[in-house]
């Protein structure tokens, strides 16, 4: 029996990889038969998260390509999912359960289901966030 899915599709900053982030793509490829992960430019997560990444987006960009479950890694630059499709036309896109209900999400699953693009949403890792493991002031993980 095959995979629900042809071509997947999932995006995200992957800043200090953790086992979320493998959790995510992991479960996403299960669902299809080809997976490409879009890492977020550097200019694009200062535009939205108003601050830099601690890894640069070539070094995280590397560290997804070599996932087993990801069959192709980009950079992405923008997060209209619209745009993303036009370029890579996956049948389905794939984000943490956390997400659900989100107005922006909800927003999108009506725009991609106009090319027949199934969102997904996956169980999510509680319990760990790549902004919990950053650095604060003080130069301790996770303080505040």
């Amino acid at each position: 029996m095959g995979k629900k899915y042809k071509v997947g599709f999932t995006q995200g900053v992957y800043d200090m990889f953790h086992i979320g982030h493998l959790n995510l793509i992991n479960h996403a490829k299960e669902y299809c038969d080809y997976l490409i992960v879009g890492v977020n430019a550097d200019e694009l997560v200062e535009s939205y998260k108003h601050k830099k990444p601690v890894i640069n987006q070539e070094e995280r960009r590397t560290i997804v390509e070599n996932i087993k479950a990801v069959d192709e890694c980009i950079i992405t630059t923008t997060l209209d999912k619209t745009e993303t499709w036009k370029q890579l036309h996956f049948d389905a896109i794939f984000i943490g359960d956390d997400w659900k209900g989100n107005p922006r999400w909800e927003q999108t699953r009506i725009d991609l289901a106009e090319f027949g693009v199934d969102v997904v949403f996956l169980p999510h890792t509680d319990g760990v966030t790549s902004t919990m493991l950053r650095p604060m002031k003080s130069g301790r993980v996770g303080e505040k």
